[in-house]
């Protein structure tokens, strides 16, 4: 009987309303203020971005490769630490970029601040000197195989290339580059591995692990030619 009366009672009772969106308001406002919310949308998702694009598109990715291999060839598992690692990493790359970021500074964003230029001016003027420094980072066969591959017609300059193109070409030559730098400052550690590892075996020392002997050598290898100096400026004048 309870149970009966509490269904009439729902089936009496009015359902709330649902509320309606603002559809009336978006149509009535002006293209103008529409092209404004556009551009916050459209600014806040690049912002998300941000960090991808800090990796991908500038210095970030070969450093960080070199400064991990370092790591590994010297033996030491978390020393330095990723926090470390990455913020030399980052510092790197704000030297290494600001004569692009100054450019871009002053040719799109100083005089779009202005208002001497419009935003898709600024737009096109900011990604002027970001393509420049990719390409002279890109090696040609990396352009080939995405300009084939995305089936457009070859411009006669490289610089008429679109970002998309652009963008995939310079990540495969930053991680190939890192590569070819990481096998040169690999390789006389690993010639101190293998002396060790040989004068342990000719003295019949099996159950000794080579890294535990090998480690303070390279460590020591490492300081007496100054390494982080010659790292570092072997990296910087890495890029052209």
């Amino acid at each position: 009987m309870v149970l009966a009366l509490c269904l009439a009672a729902a089936a009496g009772a009015q359902a709330p309303p649902v509320p309606k969106l603002p559809i009336e308001k978006i149509s009535e406002a002006e293209p103008q203020e529409l092209v404004l919310v556009l551009r916050i949308v459209i600014g806040l998702a690049v912002l998300s971005l941000a960090p991808a694009l800090l990796m991908m598109l500038t210095s970030f990715t070969r450093i960080v490769i070199i400064l991990g291999f370092l790591r590994q060839a010297l033996g030491v598992q978390q020393t330095p630490p990723n926090t470390v690692l990455i913020g030399l990493a980052l510092f790197l790359t704000f030297f290494i970029m600001q004569p692009v970021w100054q450019s871009i500074n002053e040719q799109a964003i100083g005089p779009y601040v202005d208002a001497q230029i419009t935003y898709q001016q600024a737009v096109e003027r900011a990604l002027v000197p970001l393509r420049d420094f990719m390409l002279r980072q890109t090696r040609e066969r990396d352009l080939a195989l995405f300009v084939k591959m995305s089936r457009i017609t070859p411009p006669k300059s490289a610089a008429q290339l679109p970002l998309y193109v652009i963008m995939p070409a310079f990540v495969i030559s930053e991680l190939k580059s890192a590569f070819q730098l990481a096998f040169v400052i690999y390789i006389p550690f690993l010639v101190i591995d293998l002396v060790v590892a040989s004068s342990l075996m000719s003295m019949g020392m099996f159950m000794l692990p080579p890294v535990t002997i090998s480690l303070p050598f390279k460590i020591l290898l490492f300081v007496m030619i100054d390494g982080w100096y010659l790292l570092v400026k072997s990296v910087v004048l890495s890029f052209h």
